[in-house]
């Protein structure tokens, strides 16, 4: 198999719930871009039919993601799996705000 076929067959994919009260502005967009650029997957954001991509902080503020908004969060790469990880736990920990 080749190299970047096996990188493709990885992909993956959560449901995310956001959390924090005041969802998805700039400051946790910014945190967002910060986790999902260290990984060398591709990250996308999807909410209601919508995909943007999770390293581009006019895609996630254009989404209007909302307290209690979910969005699917998919990641396509070597890193996948750790990727999503990561995203879960910032989500997870309302992006530090509260």
């Amino acid at each position: 198999m080749r190299e970047d076929a096996m990188a493709s067959s990885k992909a993956q994919c959560r449901e995310m719930k956001i959390l924090n009260k005041h969802g998805m502005h700039a400051r946790p967009a910014a945190l967002f871009i910060k986790t999902a650029s260290k990984f060398t997957s591709e990250i996308t954001i999807e909410k209601e039919g919508t995909k943007v991509s999770g390293k581009s902080i006019m895609g996630l503020l254009t989404l209007e993601m909302y307290h209690g908004s979910v969005i699917k969060v998919h990641a396509d790469g070597p890193d996948a799996e750790q990727a999503l990880d990561a995203i879960e736990e910032l989500v997870r920990r309302k992006f530090d705000e509260e």
